[in-house]
């Protein structure tokens, strides 16, 4: 990625349409909710993103969320996100997800995406992907990543998937306490932890563990920065001004959206480079 020619880095944005697969139905009830919670129903083909965020200036990082086995819906093929960012190297990096429940196989998949595919990191979701990210189903995946030194971005607190369906969609917001990281953060030091969004319910947890282990991280998806608890932004100014990272959580918020908001979120002028850009080079290894 060619950090120096872009004004920001996302390192939170969704793939949500497959020109490799087939259009998969299936569950669709939850993104309607999510639709109806997010305000909005925009689903741009991963070409299409790209070419927004280059016509930006805003470097990204791409995921979708590998499901299969707790909503029964088809995942977007990583290999597809990867060959993006292939493409596009001087602006976009790929990271993979993998569903846990797939344990030993799963973890053969990481290797083969990390060594084949060029993927740079992970995406988990464990309110969606239902499990506790401590469970030892998902060391398999993780000692991979552990290995090669590579970030993970875990979603933490509170899920518009699932908002306002019957039951939340039979999704349990627990599994993403941010907590259940501190688990994970001491037995693989050197996967770094990235929780994604304000952690609402569990702020104050989040910045306890984020504070405590270094290799935990905090990106700003999910709301609009006008939204931030005073915490997360008091953290954010001065013990964690460092492991704070901009993500807009893409399509759902836009990054103009975002930005124009932060500016106005009561963030040093001293932090604001390093959320938007510095500390994300330092996590991708780009310098």
């Amino acid at each position: 990625m060619d950090h120096a020619n872009l004004i920001a880095i996302d390192v939170h944005t969704h793939a949500e349409t497959s020109c490799w697969n087939p259009f998969d139905n299936y569950g669709e009830e939850y993104d309607r909710a999510a639709d109806k919670y997010f305000r909005s129903s925009r689903r741009p083909t991963i070409a299409e993103t790209i070419a927004y965020y280059r016509e930006k200036k805003i470097g990204l990082v791409m995921f979708t969320v590998d499901s299969e086995s707790k909503l029964g819906r088809r995942r977007i093929p990583n290999e597809e996100i990867a060959q993006a960012a292939r493409e596009n190297s001087d602006m976009m990096m790929a990271f993979a997800s993998i569903d846990p429940h797939k344990g030993k196989m799963g973890a053969r998949e990481a290797e083969r995406l990390i060594e084949k595919e060029g993927v740079k990191g992970f995406k988990f979701h464990p309110t969606v992907q239902g499990y506790h990210p401590y469970d030892r189903m998902a060391w398999p995946i993780y000692e991979v990543i552990n290995a090669h030194k590579l970030p993970a971005i875990f979603h933490t607190g509170h899920s518009g998937i699932g908002s306002g369906m019957r039951c939340g969609g039979g999704l349990r917001l627990e599994y993403s306490n941010p907590m259940h990281l501190d688990d994970v953060a001491i037995d693989f030091p050197d996967m770094q932890i990235v929780m994604a969004h304000p952690s609402f319910p569990w702020q104050d947890e989040a910045l306890s563990v984020a504070t405590h282990k270094p290799n935990v991280w905090i990106d700003l998806s999910g709301w609009s920065p006008k939204y931030f608890p005073k915490q997360l932004v008091q953290y954010a100014n001065t013990l964690l001004k460092d492991r704070v990272l901009f993500g807009s959580d893409y399509p759902l918020i836009t990054p103009e959206r975002w930005m124009k908001d932060f500016e106005e979120a009561g963030f040093k002028p001293d932090v604001m480079p390093g959320i938007l850009k510095g500390n994300a080079v330092r996590l991708l290894g780009l310098a």
